[in-house]
């Protein structure tokens, strides 16, 4: 889609201007992102800044504790958790009346309430063919009876019949949602958890705006998109049609950092700022700078080669702290990883030659000199997909996936034929046809860093690599066409389930979340055995079976955890980084006097 501005309604005024409603100072919060939005349309985008935004929007049924650690699930639209029956197989939940979407066009001037019917319409918006959701198989696999008949349906005739009742989910009144599944699913209500993706839309905005529903959020959330210029600038404002809600997040006893921001803000109305400004800031250096020189009042990760600047050893610079910025510090529930295409002719395919040679590529890389020289020591060695403050990790499990052993790689491309047949120092495939690798990039900074490391591991080993070059969103749609051999992603929990996370090499995810196509039967299996189970030791055997089998097979190597330092400005009040909370904004208060004066 060409680069294009979008004004969607009247903008307040700019941070430090008095905002005329109150004759205030307007607050604004100010950060980067370094990856391009794709849209905000919930059942079309899968990338974590589009959601990010959606989540500030649009509302789930559920939400998360801001302050509570462990993290705590607790009703957001909802008027209480849900009622659950028949071994968490039926959910009946009840609305809170009055919670209204912000005024839109599509309303046609009327004032139009939060129902029922809109989360039964918004979770069928995922199966219906022409919506093409990524998302699609996250609410398949949940397994709700009827809503695969329905798709299937719609599958022959061409149309989804959006009005067609299915045993799985029904409006039984205008507050009350039923929720039946197939088999047994506890963790159910964290899908219904997360604003960016169980977000309600309603009817009338997807069929008022139609193929630009991505360009028209329209929630019932603390703000709405006012300014859009793509993959440049966002401006968020406040929904004047919000509820009153009030700030009365619980931490934990004894938590101090979180004690202090419940004991600033207890009481306030939310949300605390009036406008939320987001810049795309791709490039490390300027996003740094844009930070420290005050044009920015947060920045979630300081980028790896300025952390030593910023915090050596993990301790704010003492300059730093003389300016009165925080610094916070922590594992994040990720994953960084690598994914070969099981389709693709040179790296794909279950034969015990293809199983060698994507084995023998894991063995070659250094993921210790990557830790240490792309990161700057801000990562931790991965054992598997499965983060850490997620379900199932075990910090003391060894799996194998990341054993660096150059010389077994180089045995095991001599054992099955990949070896340099014309002497021209570069191994060729079994059949004698050249063995070039092809990884996608971004071409910034990092993106080039990336390269010159994989061009190191690989030269040694004596295997060529060349580098396919794009923006984020355009590598997206060539990752889910299945048309890329190799690309480096990321991925963050959005909710305490660490199964979550083997949804990326689940068979039925193909062209979905599964961009490796990895289709295993004895892994799919064991992934819908475990996905019916409590949390406990019995599951957590089942999901290491699982990350056995992927040390085994090598579709993806999952190569490290991510470990963050955001810093925050003394004129921020109330940020604390939550594993899997994305709708966060409305939490974080500005002293506008004091940010006005310190930039």
């Amino acid at each position: 889609m060409d680069r294009r501005s979008f004004l969607l309604s009247g903008g307040l005024a700019a941070a430090g201007v008095p905002a005329a409603a109150s004759g205030r100072l307007t607050k604004t919060l100010r950060y980067g992102f370094p990856v391009a939005e794709t849209g905000f349309d919930p059942a079309q985008v899968n990338d974590l800044y589009s959601r990010t935004i959606i989540a500030n929007i649009l509302e789930a049924l559920y939400t998360y504790d801001y302050l509570a650690r462990p993290v705590r699930v607790k009703p957001c639209t909802a008027a209480a958790m849900p009622e659950v029956d028949d071994g968490f197989r039926t959910f009946t939940i009840r609305l809170r009346p009055r919670i209204f979407f912000a005024v839109d066009p599509a309303f046609g001037g009327v004032k139009r309430e939060l129902t029922a019917a809109d989360y039964v319409y918004s979770i069928k918006r995922f199966f219906d063919p022409r919506t093409k959701s990524p998302q699609f198989n996250t609410f398949e696999r949940a397994g709700i009876l009827g809503l695969a008949e329905l798709r299937a349906a719609a599958t022959k005739t061409g149309r989804f019949d959006y009005d067609r009742e299915v045993e799985g989910l029904r409006a039984l009144d205008r507050y009350t949602l039923r929720v039946r599944l197939a088999e047994p699913k506890p963790r159910f209500v964290h899908l219904l958890a997360d604003n960016g993706l169980a977000g309600a839309v309603a009817r009338e905005v997807v069929d008022y705006y139609g193929d630009h529903i991505m360009e028209h959020p329209v929630g019932t959330g603390p703000f709405r998109l006012a300014q859009w210029r793509r993959s440049s600038r966002l401006v968020l404002e406040r929904n004047p049609d919000f509820r009153t809600e009030i700030f009365d997040e619980q931490p934990a006893a004894g938590d101090t950092p979180a004690e202090e921001i419940a004991a600033k803000l207890r009481g306030r109305q939310l949300p605390l700022v009036d406008r939320v400004e987001i810049y795309i800031v791709e490039e490390a250096q300027p996003h740094w700078l844009a930070f420290l020189n005050g044009e920015h009042d947060l920045i979630q990760n300081v980028p790896q080669e300025f952390v030593v600047t910023a915090a050596p050893n993990g301790v704010i610079a003492p300059g730093l702290a003389r300016r009165g910025l925080r610094a916070e510090r922590q594992v994040v529930s990720s994953i960084a990883f690598t994914y070969f295409n099981m389709d693709h002719p040179v790296v794909g395919g279950y034969a015990p030659q293809q199983v060698a040679l994507r084995r023998a590529l894991s063995l070659a890389w250094d993921v210790e000199e990557e830790i240490r020289l792309l990161w700057h020591g801000q990562a931790m060695l991965a054992q598997g997909p499965i983060p850490p403050r997620t379900s199932g990790y075990d910090p003391d499990w060894v799996s194998g996936m990341n054993v660096f052993d150059r010389a077994a790689a180089k045995a095991l491309l001599d054992t099955y034929g990949f070896v340099d047949r014309d002497g021209d120092g570069w191994r060729e495939r079994p059949d004698g046809s050249p063995l070039t690798l092809e990884i996608a990039n971004q071409p910034d900074r990092r993106g080039i860093e990336f390269q010159q490391l994989w061009k190191r591991n690989m030269d040694a080993i004596g295997v060529r690599i060349a580098f396919r070059y794009g923006q984020w969103p355009e590598l997206l749609r060539e990752a889910r066409a299945g048309r890329m051999m190799m690309w480096q992603l990321g991925n963050s929990a959005s909710s305490p389930d660490g199964g979550d996370f083997l949804d990326l090499v689940y068979g039925p995810n193909k062209g979905y979340g599964n961009f490796s196509r990895f289709d295993l039967p004895a892994l799919n299996a064991l992934h819908e055995r475990q996905s019916s189970m409590a949390d406990g030791p019995q599951r957590d055997a089942l999901l290491r079976e699982e990350v056995r089998l992927l040390v085994a097979f090598a579709p993806m190597k999952v190569r490290v955890h991510q470990v963050a330092i955001g810093m925050v400005h003394p004129w921020v009040t109330g940020y604390m980084r939550h594993p899997f909370l994305r709708g966060w904004w409305k939490f974080i208060d500005i002293d506008a006097a004091a940010q006005a004066a310190g930039r």
